[in-house]
């Protein structure tokens, strides 16, 4: 497969990936107006909007070396601006759907998803220490099933640093079929690097619903 350049991936989300420096003044994304997000409930996770709240948990989380260099455009270091800039323009018409994940009252990472032409783009980062315990599957499929379900996507993409095996394991157990190679701008590493290409549709995604519902709950 031709190595093409590829602008987000996802461990990775769109959401912290955004270029923070800017100009609200010239994005017209800004004057959208905001989208209400429901709060999605799973077996030990509770993904709800973001809040500027949130902005102190966002730096400690994201700003770790470890999570920006598995992402295409979170900065390092990062900052609180970073983040204001960026809780400003998503959940607005035309822009990501961002869900923040939380477990037992504490922010742990982020997961959304950016509308494109060829399918919404899955994406989401979890702090390190909350990598390894299933969190990022279990928050994954909870927005799989409101993209399919409530926002009526037929086929979602997403993707993970070649050197990123975890990552590449919650697109398999989310049902994500790999799709091939493409060359992707770090920012944390100001180089490029491989990434696995996945995809998933709708029928596939009816066929696995075994995994269980998230239940809206506000």
């Amino acid at each position: 497969m031709t190595l093409t350049t590829e602008l987000a991936t996802s461990d990775l989300t769109p959401v912290l990936a955004r270029d923070a420096t800017m100009d609200s003044k010239t994005d017209t994304r800004l004057d959208a107006k905001p989208r209400r997000l429901p709060a999605l409930k799973t077996a030990r996770l509770l993904l709800r909007a973001p809040a500027r709240s949130d902005v102190p948990a966002l730096v400690a989380l994201a700003g770790d070396r470890r999570v920006a260099e598995n992402t295409a455009r979170i900065p390092h270091p990062y900052t609180a601006a970073d983040a204001v800039a960026v809780l400003a323009a998503i959940n607005r018409a035309g822009s990501e759907t961002v869900f923040a994940i939380e477990l037992d009252g504490e922010l742990i990472g982020l997961c959304g998803l950016d509308p494109r032409p060829d399918g919404g783009e899955l994406g989401y980062w979890l702090g390190v220490p909350f990598w390894s315990r299933g969190y990022a599957t279990e928050a994954a499929r909870a927005v799989i099933d409101y993209a399919f379900a409530e926002l009526g996507h037929d086929v979602l993409q997403s993707g993970a640093r070649v050197s990123n095996p975890a990552s590449r394991r919650v697109l398999e157990k989310c049902g994500f079929q790999w799709t091939g190679v493409r060359l992707c701008r770090i920012r944390a590493i100001n180089s490029a690097a491989p990434i696995d290409r996945f995809r998933l549709d709708r029928r596939l995604w009816a066929s696995l619903k075994a995994w269980g519902e998230a239940r809206q709950v506000a």
